[in-house]
């Protein structure tokens, strides 16, 4: 039965027991009894109680059987019956995707493959043709089409163009019953895109370019972008930018952005706009990923025309040379000129130009420069000795504008002349010995010069005139830049003399020939058999080995910096305990010091208890002294117990008697300072405070005659007078 559309079940059960009487009772079980089945009880008509669906269920299988009434035993066993639902068309395709997505390459083939889409059917594919389903497009021609039976949708127009439209949208339908008239049917979309292939050569937007570069510009900055425009995208728009031609090709550059494709134009090396203003180029543009199915198109690749024009800026001095290298003798005068350099303003206007030497690089001011024409010369004396190259920087600024000026070094080389004469190599001690033989060499000497040789240094050695004749000893001229001395007689007394003194001369060979007069002091040894020095001194003093008189010299001057040190660390301690209480550039007696400290009178405990001056008996005798160190010879002494109610007077007395006496005290004064006035005073309070209360008149006048201190007293005190007279 149609599950949409229900139709009655017409099935009816009979028993040859049943007589009609209502005896008989029928029952029925299995696949859907009494929920999707129902039995008459009494006549045995079998009834559908809803739609039935193929779909859902294909096959019922149900039981039934008769039994008695009032026994309910069975009167015949009980009887299998299958019921079957044959299909109808009541089921619609199904797409297996609401909306299916593919992509094709643009300018693909027709008939080239896009997507396939499936629809299925859920009636009896046996059983007629109601679940036969043919495909067809409804929306998407003339662009694409769809095999009716297969699904697979193809192009269906020759070079479809993503650049002219990219997104396409579908409909396809599936019909069953083979497409006839009163099938059933389903749709879905499918949306399709074009993907991107290199079938649009970049081209430029305009034929000619126009930047300007200022001529300061330095190398490798951007002075401008251009670029071309390419209807592809992803990868089949990248662009590679290049020059091509021009008068500019090895003055200019040209680099690609990577994000933004866009061309960007360097300057390579450094611009002169007096040299060349305008600068025209070849631009170039190319894809870099060609593909060549699409070669046919044309060449992928545009070219345009770059103008670049200088701007012209007020540029520096430029010297003619990128440095300068002098060579001048060490003896030329002061204020002579030793070379030349040169600068001019690189400017149409041809500026002015002054020089002058960068004092950092010549601190000690040896040269100076002519600032109106370059003339580098000499202001202090040279010697290639001290100093063989100086390197100097030479400034030349535009005179209008200062700012802006250039440097340039200049190396300075010191020719050599022969103005040092030869001297020794190095200090020589010399000594022959009491029992040397005649004609027996001691010494041998060699020289050096601080002068620069170009052939090499040729030294001649000979005895100062003065002792040629009259010396003890003689000198012989190698003739290889050495000489040595020799002995003229046998036998020398260091008794007689204990020291020679031995002018040598010595000569070069250059020009202009320069000489010196070198010293050697030989002194009288006595020596063993052998030859080996014992003792140079007047006595006869034997020692295998002494010091030398350089160890002698740094032992001397350890002793004496040692005495200087103990010296002055006693003068610092000496120092330190004259130091006074007071100390002032002018005399102490013009300070005073004034000491603000009020005692807390008779309830302050902690002050000083004068109570200790009024009873003596309270002090410890057996207190130590702190000003020296305690000798254990010495016992401690007990002085006598002064009486009851003593004045302090003579306690203080007592007191100064026996550090007379006392052998232990300290070898040096002491003074002891005791604070106390006593009683009965003849002077009374010295405090002027009270003097103002008493009715007596006072002469001031004396303290004019006690000289220029008090002259300040005596004209505030004779003020107060003549104040009171008036």
């Amino acid at each position: 039965m149609d599950g949409k559309a229900p139709s009655p079940l017409n099935c009816q059960l009979h028993s040859d027991q049943d007589k009609g009487d209502g005896s008989l009772k029928y029952i029925l079980s299995g696949d859907g009894a009494g929920d999707l089945f129902i039995i008459n009880e009494n006549t045995g008509d079998i009834q559908a109680t809803k739609r039935l669906d193929r779909e859902e269920k294909p096959v019922y299988i149900l039981r039934a059987q008769a039994i008695n009434r009032r026994t309910g035993r069975p009167v015949e066993p009980e009887s299998e019956f299958i019921i079957k639902i044959h299909d109808i068309n009541d089921n619609e395709p199904m797409f297996t995707k609401d909306v299916y997505n593919a992509s094709i390459p643009e300018m693909s083939d027709v008939g080239t493959f896009v997507v396939q889409v499936t629809a299925t059917d859920a009636d009896d594919p046996t059983y007629g043709n109601s679940a036969k389903v043919v495909y067809s497009i409804l929306q998407g021609q003339p662009y694409f089409s769809v095999e009716s039976e297969t699904g697979i949708i193809k192009t269906a127009l020759l070079n479809m163009d993503r650049e002219n439209r990219e997104q396409y949208q579908v409909v396809i339908q599936a019909k069953d019953m083979g497409g006839q008239m009163g099938g059933l049917s389903g749709t879905t979309t499918v949306n399709i895109t074009l993907t991107d292939v290199n079938d649009n050569p970049p081209r430029f937007p305009q034929s000619t370019y126009q930047f300007r570069a200022p001529e300061s510009t330095p190398p490798d900055s951007p002075i401008g972008r251009i670029k071309a425009n390419d209807a592809d995208v992803d990868e089949n728009a990248e662009i590679e930018y290049s020059i091509t031609e021009g008068d500019g090709y090895d003055m200019f550059g040209i680099t690609t952005d990577k994000d933004t494709q866009e061309g960007i134009i360097t300057v390579k090396k450094a611009l002169d706009f007096e040299n060349k203003n305008l600068y025209i180029l070849k631009v170039e543009a190319t894809n870099t990923h060609v593909d060549p199915r699409f070669l046919y198109l044309g060449p992928f690749k545009d070219s345009a025309t770059v103008r670049i024009q200088v701007e012209d800026v007020d540029e520096p001095p430029v010297f003619s040379r990128p440095a300068y290298i002098i060579e001048v003798k060490e003896d030329v005068p002061i204020n002579s000129v030793i070379g030349t350099v040169t600068a001019q303003d690189p400017d149409a206007a041809k500026n002015p130009v002054k020089y002058s030497v960068d004092r950092h690089t010549d601190m000690d001011r040896v040269f100076n420069i002519n600032s109106g024409n370059g003339s580098i010369f000499t202001s202090k004396p040279l010697d290639r000795e001290t100093l063989l190259w100086h390197n100097i920087t030479v400034i030349a600024a535009e005179i209008n504008n200062p700012k802006q000026s250039s440097r340039v070094p200049v190396f300075i080389k010191v020719l050599d002349v022969n103005d040092n004469a030869p001297e020794f190599a190095m200090f020589y001690e010399t000594f022959v010995c009491e029992n040397a033989k005649a004609e027996q060499l001691i010494q041998t000497l060699s020289a050096v010069d601080k002068d620069d040789s170009y052939s090499g240094h040729q030294f001649s050695f000979s005895l100062a005139p003065e002792a040629a004749s009259s010396s003890n000893f003689t000198l012989q001229d190698n003739r290889d830049n050495t000489a040595g001395i020799f002995t003229r007689k046998n036998r020398y007394s260091r008794h007689e003399m204990s020291t020679y003194l031995l002018p040598v001369v010595i000569s070069d060979n250059d020009y202009p020939i320069q000489s010196s007069t070198e010293t050697v002091t030989i002194r009288v040894c006595a020596c063993d058999h052998r030859g080996k020095m014992l003792s140079c001194n007047a006595e006869a003093l034997i020692h295998p080995t002494g010091l030398s008189t350089g160890a002698l010299i740094a032992i001397l001057l350890c002793i004496i910096i040692l005495l200087v040190t103990v010296v002055l660390f006693a003068a610092l301690r000496r120092q330190r305990k004259k130091e006074p209480l007071i100390i002032s550039k002018e005399d102490i007696r013009d300070n005073i010091v004034s000491y603000n400290d009020e005692g807390g009178g008779e309830e302050d405990t902690q002050a000083f208890d004068i109570g200790t001056l009024r009873n003596p008996e309270a002090i410890d005798d057996n207190k130590l002294r702190r000003d020296i160190v305690p000798e254990t010879l010495f016992m401690p002494r007990r002085t006598a117990t002064a009486r009851d109610n003593t004045d302090v007077r003579d306690f203080i007395n007592q007191r100064l008697k026996e550090n007379d006496t006392d052998p232990a005290a300290p070898p040096y004064d002491s003074l002891a300072t005791y604070a106390y006035e006593g009683n009965g005073s003849v002077a009374e309070s010295l405090s002027s405070l009270e003097s103002v209360t008493t009715d007596g008149d006072q002469d001031y006048d004396y303290l004019s005659d006690w000289g220029p201190r008090f002259k300040k007293l005596a004209d505030m005190y004779g003020t107060m007078d003549s104040d009171k007279d008036s």
